[in-house]
């Protein structure tokens, strides 16, 4: 006997119950991929105490350092500071001011230049060699004139934010660039600082939610059991 439009209604009810639900994990899917967070391509400013790197407070053009301060500048992709890489190269005062005396009304700052790599890399430039350079400045000089004295040209923005140094990059300013994510492989094959190291990882995009494969493969079971379902009560009516 054929089933009449009253049998077959629960069966219809069934399979659009397994649609939305098939329509309810799609959404899932979507809603759990981690987006593609926009970054700022630009030069962070970094102070050194002993063996850990801190991202300054002050700009600058603002901080004052004391003679024998190690100060770090790094051309990098961040999303926010926190997600800053910091310089890579070692910094040691020591080493880095050796071959400069000390002298009366005259301080000395440690620098540490970090260009970044290519894939910050503003297109068409190739990033200079990470490089470390001791300024003997005046006694109240900020660190933006310690840095000008050991990598000009210095280019900055109307705003009187830091756009290139040693004349890199040549172009851009703080701008967006969509898609910022973690160390490239040419960074992670660069030996960091003691600092650098959870500066580098906290900038990888790691992902905590469910994977989509997963939530997919319990999509298709999903619909596959409302299948089923909706075949064995076609055979009782």
């Amino acid at each position: 006997m054929t089933p009449g439009p009253t049998a077959s209604r629960p069966a219809r009810t069934t399979l659009r119950a397994g649609l939305a639900l098939l329509l309810g994990l799609l959404l899932a899917v979507l809603v759990a991929a981690p987006a593609q967070a926009a970054g700022y391509r630009y030069w962070s400013f970094w102070e050194r105490e002993g063996a850990t790197w801190s991202y300054a407070t002050q700009g600058p053009a603002q901080l004052r350092p004391e003679d024998g301060s190690v100060q770090g500048f790094r051309f990098a992709v961040s999303a926010e500071a926190d997600d800053s890489a910091a310089p890579r190269p070692k910094a040691a005062f020591a080493e880095i001011c050796a071959g400069t005396e000390e002298r009366d009304g005259r301080k000395r700052i440690a620098l540490v230049l970090d260009f970044g790599t290519t894939a910050d890399a503003p297109g068409g430039e190739r990033p200079p060699k990470a490089r470390t350079a001791c300024a003997s400045v005046a006694e109240d000089a900020s660190a933006a004139d310690a840095l000008a004295a050991v990598a000009p040209p210095l280019r900055y923005d109307s705003s009187a934010m830091l756009c290139a140094i040693d004349g890199y990059p040549e172009t851009g300013c703080g701008e967006q660039v969509s898609g910022a994510g973690g160390p490239s492989a040419e960074e992670s094959s660069d030996a960091a600082s003691p600092g650098s190291e959870e500066s580098d990882s906290g900038s990888a995009s790691g992902g905590g939610g469910p994977s989509a494969g997963l939530l997919v493969g319990i999509g298709a079971v999903a619909v596959l059991g409302v299948a089923a379902l909706w075949q064995s009560r076609r055979r009782r009516g």
